[in-house]
Formats: structure tokens, sequence, C-alpha cells
């Protein structure tokens, strides 16, 4: 089973030096129907002006995975970590027992677009912790690499939940398939471009959950020259 998430049936807010777009429920936007998925709980699309960003504020007990699209962010924490994210690097943050951070777009003239993901941890009360790891956009050319896991297998970094993400960088016309194992479940978000999923067209910032599906096959739907690029989770 696939049920579509519309990009623009997302939560939407413009605060000037924010633009973001929510796939579930956060904050000031409230919607039952997608409260998150299985241990998915947010996929925020943001664009900070340049200058802007988020003032030091807490988290805690969340696996958070910043992955930077355009520009870089500066971030600082209660941990002491002070560390530039840009393209092709992935960022976890623990919040665990409780932390602080700040995150901020340096440039004085570049806009600032990032995916914020949170998943829920296996366990409450963990350390707070931080990881960031640079994964070259060769390495997600017309394969699906996993860039995030339990196990910080193939260089990826480690959460702290049974579940694996993978990025992608399709050439047109270009495929993967990803097998689910039974019980498992799939979430994918469509970054840039345009794909097909098991038949179905997505468009950029659509999602679509899977459910008691064998696989996933991904075709990159764009004409001769555009990539497309993706996100998947395969969740318990």
């Amino acid at each position: 089973m696939m049920e579509i998430r519309k990009a623009k049936e997302r939560g939407y807010f413009n605060h000037g030096w924010l633009e973001t777009w929510h796939s579930f429920s956060f904050g000031d936007y409230w919607d039952p129907k997608n409260m998150g998925f299985r241990s998915l709980r947010v996929i925020n699309e943001d664009f900070v002006a340049p200058g802007q960003g988020f003032g030091t504020h807490p988290h805690r007990d969340m696996e958070i995975i910043t992955y930077v699209l355009e520009g870089s962010i500066a971030h600082k924490d209660s941990m002491g970590t002070g560390s530039t994210i840009s393209p092709g690097d992935v960022q976890r943050m623990s919040a665990g027992t409780g932390v602080t951070h700040s995150e901020f777009n340096p440039s004085k003239d570049k806009s600032l677009h990032l995916l914020q993901i949170w998943i829920q941890p296996e366990s409450s009360g963990l350390a707070p912790g931080y990881e960031q790891k640079n994964i070259p956009a060769e390495e997600k050319r017309d394969r699906l690499r996993l860039v995030a896991s339990r196990d910080g297998r193939e260089g990826s970094v480690t959460i702290h939940q049974d579940a694996d993400l993978f990025a992608a960088i399709l050439s047109a016309g270009a495929s993967v398939e990803h097998p689910f194992e039974p019980g498992r479940f799939g979430y994918l978000q469509v970054i840039r471009g345009a794909v097909i999923v098991n038949g179905t067209s997505l468009a950029p910032g659509d999602g679509l959950k899977l459910s008691q599906e064998a696989s996933a096959k991904i075709v990159n739907a764009r004409t001769p020259g555009v990539d497309s690029e993706i996100l998947l989770f395969d969740l318990p």
C-alpha cells in the first residue's frame, strides 16, 4: 500500500527570514492525520535567509539529522560542538537527556536550503551525542547510499533507532530498487526532480508512505541531463 503526501499539502509558513514546509505536524502546524510515520517524526524543508537562523533552543529524546542542499549552516551546541554543515555533509545530533544548540546561515548573500529530520529513538534518557560525515555526490550517483543507520555501517552516521536512511542522485532514466524485509515500512522524500516509485509519479517535495510493499523501485522521470535526488527511509 502506498500513500502520497503532496508537496503543496504540507504545512507552510513564511516568517520573512524563514520559509518552511512541514511534512508532519510541527510547531504551530497541527495535522492529526500526519503526526509522523512509524519512528519518523519530522521532515522540515527550510529556506533560511542570509545572516539569519535559529537562536539557541533546547531538544531532548530525539535523533536529529540535518541534510544541507544549498548553502551552509553554522552549528553550535551545549556539548561544545562548533561546526559548519555544507552540501554532502550529514549531521546527526542525539538530543537524549537534553541539549541546546543554535543554527545560522553565515552567508551575507546566499540563501540556505536544508532538510531537518527527526527520528524517535528506541529509548529515552540517552546521553547526548554529535556526529558529522561527508558523503560525496558521486557515492550517491545512481545508487542508494546508506547515510544513517543504527550500527553506522558503510560509513553512515549512527542513530539510536532500528532505521536506515538512504540517499540517491539519479541520472535521467536511471533506477534503483530497495527490498523491504517483512514487517518493515518505507518513506520516500523527493528532494529534487521527479521520480516514479512502483508506478506512482512523484514531484519535487512529494513524500510517499510505503506499507506492506516488497520493495521500492525508483526511476528518475526527468529528461536527459536533469538529475533527481531522493531520500528513502527503511523503518521498523
